[in-house]
């Protein structure tokens, strides 16, 4: 070993681990649930169930996930990975699900790792578009009754 090395060494140890900054959150709409992962990174990359919001097929669906991320400006998203993982409910459900998580996942690393005044801006913009970007929706389906066709309608009623 040259001295160099030797140097290289002991001043910078190659096994040093920085901590991640990571943060988990979820959404949910009616069954659907989405669990996000908000993570430090080089670029943005929002997935959601591994495929790349600029790929989700359905249009109107896309821009309600994206939704999130145009309420606040994609500067704040820049340096953030985005991986949701949504199970349960139907494609509009996962979709309001996600989007849910993706903006509930960026004020909770706000509020981890960035000053309490940029994490209520940013809360307040969310606030101030879609209430639902933030608070769940505590509505969920009737559950059907015996004796009827649905959770109201009974059946119809004959004399002959």
């Amino acid at each position: 070993y040259s001295f160099c090395t030797l140097l290289l060494v002991t001043i910078m140890p190659a096994d040093v681990k920085h901590p991640i900054k990571r943060v988990q959150v979820f959404g949910k709409r009616k069954t659907a649930i989405a669990v996000a992962t908000v993570t430090k990174s080089a670029q943005c990359n929002i997935k959601v169930n591994g495929v790349p919001i600029r790929q989700i097929p359905n249009d109107t669906l896309r821009a309600k996930i994206a939704e999130a991320v145009s309420t606040v400006g994609s500067a704040k998203f820049s340096r953030l990975k985005i991986n949701v993982s949504v199970r349960g409910g139907g494609q509009v459900s996962q979709a309001y699900a996600a989007r849910q998580a993706i903006a509930k996942g960026l004020v909770a690393y706000l509020q981890k790792y960035s000053n309490e005044s940029e994490k209520m801006e940013v809360k307040n913009l969310f606030a101030k578009t879609d209430k639902t970007l933030l608070i769940a929706d505590p509505r969920r389906a009737e559950t059907k009754k015996w004796g009827r066709h649905s959770a109201r309608t009974r059946f119809t009623k004959s004399y002959r």
